[in-house]
């Protein structure tokens, strides 16, 4: 099996900031929506877990994997969609003239604001660790977990599911839902 995960909330997302790849980790309620999590899907095997090594999916992968003998992985490829100049703009939708809306509202039209990274860039890195590092440990009958980022899982879903870009949207995770992907 292969499940996907968002990381827990953090002050950012209360703050509605945008993260990217800035290094911001758990707030105490995503410390507790992870501990919730741990009990809600205690019965659930994972063999191995792939994370993100940005702090809040770490914090997250540690406490839902705590007193388990799973190994954590950490990649840089499941590194959350680098956002450039825009990281840390708040209630970015209040300004709609700001060009980071595009990729939230018209991905498919969405061009890089300074320093960020395309879509495709982040398509062909998610896509590159699955392929060749999860996919194989998954039709070897292994359950892997990967913890993760908002538009990081959604690029993954994405290609897992055939989406195109213009529904990259579609499935948003939730943080700390655990989600079946195959």
């Amino acid at each position: 099996m292969l499940y996907i995960m968002r990381h827990g909330k953090t002050e950012w997302n209360a703050l509605h900031k945008l993260q990217g790849r800035t290094d911001i980790p758990l707030s105490d309620e995503g410390r507790q929506m992870a501990r919730e999590a741990a009990v809600l899907y205690k019965d659930v095997n994972f063999d191995i877990c792939y994370c993100s090594p940005l702090i809040r999916a770490k914090e997250t992968a540690d406490i839902i994997l705590e007193g388990r003998e799973v190994p954590i992985l950490y990649d840089d490829r499941l590194m959350e969609m680098c956002f450039g100049v825009a990281e840390g703009t708040q209630d970015s939708f209040d300004s709609p003239e700001l060009p980071i809306n595009k990729f939230f509202k018209d991905p498919a039209n969405y061009v890089p604001v300074e320093g960020a990274e395309s879509i495709k860039e982040l398509m062909d890195r998610t896509w590159e660790i699955v392929q060749h590092d999860i996919m194989p440990l998954v039709n070897h009958g292994k359950d892997v977990l990967i913890v993760g980022h908002g538009a990081m899982n959604s690029a993954i879903i994405c290609q897992m599911r055939n989406k195109s870009v213009e529904e990259f949207w579609d499935e948003p995770i939730e943080n700390c839902r655990l989600v079946k992907l195959m």
